[in-house]
C-alpha cells in the first residue's frame, strides 16, 4: 500500500473548500493511494481555553501544557475539529475519526525541555498495524495529535511533527495543506516559487535573507519534518482546485523539500 499523509492545520480547515474532501474521497476510490488525515486545531484551542476561562502560559511562544489546558486541547482537537473532519467526508466516502491515545496509536516521551513546557511528546512509536487495520476496511483515518506514554501518560504533540513519525512509520509520501502554492523566495523585490529544493538550500535561503517573513514558519516545519525521518515534504496549496488530485498525478504547482545527499549519509 501507498500511504499519503495530509496534514491539515487549524488554521486552514475553516477555509478548506468541499474540492479538497472531493479531492480525497477520490484518491481513495482511485486505490492506488491511501490517504490518511493528521490535523491540529490551535485556533480552536485558543477560543475554547477563552470559553472555559481555563488560563495558558506562553514561553518563547509555545503554549506550555499543564493538565487542565490538555484537557480543553484533547476536547477541541479529538472532539470538535476531529468530527468536524470526519463529517465532511462521510458525506463522501467513509472515514475513522481516531486519537493518538487510542488503540496505542501513537506512543510519546516528553520533551527535552518538558520542565518547562508540560505535558508535551516526542512520538517514539507509531502502531502502523491499527491504521493498516482501518484502511483496510476501506476507511480513511482522520488522526488527531495526542499520544499516550508511560504511566498512562498522556501527551499533546504538534501537528506537523505527528504526521512526520506517521509518514516515517508508513514509509509514505507527507505534504503540508497550506493556503499558498509553495514556498517563495524572493530576488530582487520579485517573488519566485520554488518547486523542488533541498533542506540546506532553504536553510541558505533564510540566512541570505532571501526567504522572510511569514513564510519562514512553514519552512521551518518542512524542516522539522525532515529531521524527524519524513523522506519529502511537498507544501500544497490546498484552496486550489484538485491540488491533491494533481499531487498524486505528479502535476501539484507546489514546494517538495527533500534531504541534501550528505544529509542521507549521516
Amino acid at each position: 500500500m501507498k500511504f499519503l499523509i495530509i496534514k491539515c492545520g487549524g488554521s486552514i480547515i475553516d477555509k478548506l473548500p468541499d474540492n479538497f474532501y472531493d479531492n480525497i474521497a477520490a484518491i481513495q476510490k482511485q486505490g492506488d493511494w491511501k490517504p490518511i488525515i493528521v490535523h491540529g486545531g490551535g485556533k480552536l484551542i485558543n477560543e475554547l481555553l477563552q470559553q472555559t476561562g481555563v488560563k495558558a502560559e506562553f514561553i518563547d511562544g509555545l503554549r506550555v501544557t499543564t493538565e487542565e489546558v490538555l484537557d480543553v486541547v484533547e476536547m477541541a482537537l479529538s472532539g470538535a475539529m476531529n468530527k468536524f473532519l470526519v463529517r465532511k467526508l462521510m458525506s463522501r466516502t467513509s472515514a475513522y475519526g481516531i486519537s493518538g491515545l487510542d488503540g496505542k496509536l501513537l506512543y510519546a516521551e516528553p520533551v527535552a525541555n518538558a520542565a518547562k513546557l508540560g505535558l508535551v511528546g516526542t512520538v517514539t512509536k507509531v502502531n502502523t498495524a491499527l491504521i493498516e487495520q482501518i484502511v483496510e476496511q476501506d476507511n480513511i483515518p482522520v488522526i488527531s495529535p495526542l499520544a499516550g506514554g508511560e504511566d498512562d501518560a498522556r501527551f499533546n504533540i504538534n501537528a506537523d511533527l505527528a504526521a512526520s513519525a506517521i509518514a516515517r512509520a508508513l514509509q509514505a509520501e507527507l505534504c503540508f495543506i497550506s493556503d499558498i502554492p509553495g514556498i517563495y523566495r524572493q530576488v530582487d523585490g520579485e517573488k519566485q516559487m520554488l518547486t523542488n529544493v533541498t533542506d540546506d538550500e532553504l536553510k541558505q535561503m533564510i540566512q541570505q535573507g532571501l526567504i522572510k517573513d511569514g513564510m519562514i514558519p512553514k519552512v521551518q516545519a518542512a524542516l522539522e519534518a525532515l529531521k524527524q525521518g519524513a523522506e519529502k515534504v511537498t507544501i500544497v496549496n490546498g484552496l486550489a482546485e484538485n491540488s491533491l488530485l494533481q499531487l498524486v498525478d505528479g502535476n501539484v504547482e507546489g514546494t517538495t523539500i527533500t534531504l541534501s545527499e550528505e544529509a542521507y549519509h549521516v
